[in-house]
């Protein structure tokens, strides 16, 4: 494959997630817009709404965790999403703890690989009850990704809980 062959394959892939798509990084962007139309125009789709955005922020860290705060919500919305038992109340709580605007640091180094399931595979789905279930596997899947901050999410629901219960 020669010099512009090469070129032309990397277009098609995005550089964040690894997504082939046209156009790379925003095909990929434009392919997540159209999954947000979907779930903003249908409430089933709507429902695995917010599992949809943390995963895609996690495999597109530079563009949606730039801040401490934006790395939390989305870190932690995962997280609760899939290990909590009342994910709607724990986002809410975390949302009031971040409202308050804590002294938190993204971390400088975040995972190279962040998960094999793309935004391509979501963007496919047939209907509402498949949407979901792509949704929640893509989820699983970057979550492992971050597996070396599970134990940090876990640390950060445990103090926005605290301190907004005790405020």
């Amino acid at each position: 494959m020669n010099t512009s062959e090469n070129k032309k394959s990397s277009d098609n892939i995005c550089e964040d997630c690894g997504a082939v798509v046209a156009e790379g990084k925003a095909g990929c962007l434009k392919l997540f817009e159209e999954i947000l139309a979907r779930e903003f125009s249908d409430y089933r789709y709507g429902k695995i709404h917010r599992l949809t955005v943390d995963a895609y922020s996690l495999q597109h860290p530079d563009a949606y965790m730039r801040s401490g705060k934006s790395f939390a919500a989305h870190l932690t919305g995962i997280y609760t999403a899939l290990e909590s038992e009342d994910a709607l109340a724990v986002n809410q709580t975390v949302q009031k703890w971040l409202s308050t605007n804590p002294k938190f640091d993204k971390p400088a180094r975040l995972p190279e690989q962040r998960g094999n399931i793309k935004v391509t595979y979501i963007y496919s789905a047939v209907d509402a009850d498949e949407h979901s279930k792509r949704v929640q596997e893509w989820a699983r899947d970057v979550w492992s990704a971050w597996s070396e901050y599970h134990a940090l999410a876990k640390r950060l629901v445990g103090e926005a809980t605290t301190k907004i219960n005790n405020s």
